[in-house]
C-alpha cells in the first residue's frame, strides 16, 4: 500500500489526511508542535495515526507522497532531506486535485483574494450552480473533495500553497495584485514571490483563462518578459479594454466575446476603489461562467463583504469603530485607509513581514489624529510615524488599545483597526486578533 506522510496538522493537513485514506493510502500525520484538539478528535475518529511535538524520520521517509501544510517553510531541513531522497513533497491544493474532475477557479493576489473568492462564490451559488469554496478561506480544498465533491470550487490560493504544485490547473485564473508580502519566506527576494504568484498559470493551456489587474505595474511587467499560454481578460480603473473589464466615470462593463454587461459603480455594495476592482474580477469571472447578467448585477449590489475586512462593527458617541484585521501587509492597509471619510484613530502593529511603511506616509498626514500601537514590539512604526502624527501610544493588549481609542475619540471619528502586520506576537490568528477588537468594543 502506497504511503502519504502529512506534514502539520492545521485545516489543510488534516483535511488531506482524510482525502488520502479515503483514496486508499496508508496515512501518518506528523506535526511539531501541539495538534488543537478539535483536529485530534478528527483524527481519533477517521482513525489517522498521528503524532505531535516531533517528526520521526524513520516514518516520514517511509512515504512514496509527502503532503506539506502551507506554514512549513522548503528550507527547513526535513524538507530538505525528503528532496535529496527523491521523495515527492506537494501541497495540500496540489493532492485535492487530483482526486477531483471539478472545474477551478482559482483566485491568488497580496491583497483581495478573500474579498474576491467570497464574491465569486456568492454570485455562482445565487446563480444555481453546484460550487464549493474552499482553500485558504473555510473548508480546506481536500477535506471538501473527500467529503462532498462539487462539480465546481473557488478556491483562495496563497503562494505557500502554489509552492507546492507540479499539475494544479483551474480552468479560471484569478490575480488580484502583487505587493511585497512575506518576503521572510522568500529570501527577502521580491522576485521570488511575484513567480510563486504567477506558478497559478503555469499548467493553464489556451482553453483557460486568465483574469488579472492592468493597473498592478508588476503584474503587466511580469506578463511583458514571460510569456502565458491562457486568454487574458485583464480590468482596470484607468484604461478601456477591449476584453475584460474597465471602469469608465461611474460606469462598469465587462466584455467577453462582444457580449456586455454594464453596472454602475456607484450601485455596489462594497465601496472602495480597491473593491470595484474586486467586483470587476469576481463578475468577470461569473460573465465568463454564463451566468445571468440580472443575477450577477443583484449579487454585486447585495454582498456586504467579508468578516475582518473593513467591518463595521458598531457606533458609539457618534464615533465609528471598524475592523480590518484581515489587513496583515501594508497595501491592505493603504487601501483602508484610503476608504477613510473622517478622521481616523488607527490602531496598528503586530509581527513585521519586512514592512516598508513609507507609502501610507501621505495617507497618515491627511488622515490619522492619532496611532496606537498595538504589538510586543512597536519601535519601526513609532520611528516611522513619530513625525506624522501627536499622538502615539503603545499598548500590549487589544482591550487597552481600544479602550484608549476611546478615550481620545470625537464625535465624527473613526476607529480604525488596520494593523498592517501578522498577528502572532499576541493573537492565535488574525481572526483571534478581529472578534477580540469587537469584544472590545461591545464593552465600551
Amino acid at each position: 500500500m502506497e504511503k502519504v506522510v502529512v506534514l502539520g496538522a492545521g485545516e489543510s493537513g488534516v483535511g488531506a489526511a482524510i482525502l488520502a485514506q479515503q483514496q486508499g493510502y496508508d496515512v501518518f500525520v506528523s506535526d511539531k508542535g501541539q495538534i488543537a484538539s478539535s483536529y485530534k478528535d478528527v483524527l481519533t475518529k477517521y482513525e489517522i495515526e498521528w503524532e505531535e511535538g516531533e517528526h520521526s524520520t524513520s516514518r516520514i521517509f517511509e512515504a512514496n507522497t509527502v503532503v506539506k501544510s502551507p506554514g512549513i517553510p522548503d528550507q527547513i531541513t526535513l524538507i530538505k532531506e525528503l528532496n535529496a531522497k527523491g521523495i515527492e513533497v506537494i501541497s495540500e491544493i496540489e493532492f485535492a486535485s487530483r482526486y477531483t474532475t471539478a472545474s477551478l477557479v482559482g483566485i491568488t493576489g497580496s491583497n483581495g483574494k478573500t474579498t474576491t473568492t467570497a464574491l465569486t462564490h456568492y454570485i455562482l451559488d445565487q446563480a444555481g450552480l453546484n460550487v464549493g469554496c474552499a482553500g485558504n478561506i473555510g473548508d480546506s480544498f481536500a477535506k471538501s473533495v473527500a467529503l462532498q465533491d462539487k462539480e465546481g470550487y473557488v478556491l483562495e490560493v496563497s503562494s505557500f500553497q502554489l509552492d507546492g504544485i507540479t499539475s494544479f490547473k483551474p480552468h479560471i485564473a484569478v490575480l488580484t495584485n502583487i505587493t511585497p508580502d512575506h518576503l521572510d519566506r522568500y529570501d527577502y527576494k521580491f522576485e521570488n514571490y511575484i513567480k510563486a504568484k504567477f506558478r497559478i498559470v503555469e499548467n493553464q493551456t489556451k482553453d483557460d483563462y486568465f483574469i488579472y489587474d492592468k493597473d498592478d505595474k508588476v503584474i503587466t511587467d511580469y506578463l511583458k518578459n514571460n510569456k502565458i499560454e491562457s486568454t487574458q481578460l485583464p480590468f482596470s480603473l484607468h484604461e478601456k479594454v477591449d476584453e475584460g473589464a474597465y471602469l469608465d466615470n461611474d460606469t462598469i462593463t465587462i466584455t467577453i466575446n462582444n457580449d456586455k454587461l454594464i453596472m454602475s459603480a456607484s450601485a455596489l455594495a462594497l465601496k472602495g476603489n480597491h473593491n470595484v476592482k474586486n467586483a470587476m474580477a469576481a463578475a468577470t469571472v461569473a460573465q465568463l461562467l454564463k451566468i445571468r447578467k440580472a443575477t450577477i448585477r443583484e449579487c454585486l449590489e447585495n454582498f456586504h463583504g467579508v468578516e475582518h475586512r473593513l467591518e463595521s462593527v458598531l457606533k458609539i458617541n457618534n464615533v465609528q469603530y471598524i475592523n480590518d484585521s484581515k489587513a496583515t501587509n501594508v497595501n491592505a492597509t493603504y487601501y483602508a485607509l484610503d476608504a477613510m471619510k473622517a478622521p481616523t484613530i488607527w490602531i496598528v502593529g503586530g509581527v513585521d513581514k519586512g514592512n516598508n511603511y513609507a507609502e501610507l506616509f501621505a495617507l497618515v498626514n491627511e488622515k490619522v489624529k492619532a496611532i496606537i500601537c498595538l504589538g510586543v514590539d512597536n519601535s519601526k512604526i513609532v520611528n516611522a510615524f513619530g513625525n506624522c502624527v501627536d499622538d502615539i501610544v503603545e499598548t500590549q493588549s487589544m482591550k487597552d488599545a481600544v479602550n484608549y481609542a476611546y478615550k481620545i475619540a470625537e464625535r465624527n471619528d473613526n476607529v480604525l483597526l488596520s494593523p498592517a502586520c501578522a498577528s502572532f506576537d499576541l493573537f492565535k490568528n488574525y481572526e483571534e486578533r478581529g472578534r477580540q477588537f469587537k469584544e472590545a468594543v461591545r464593552e465600551l
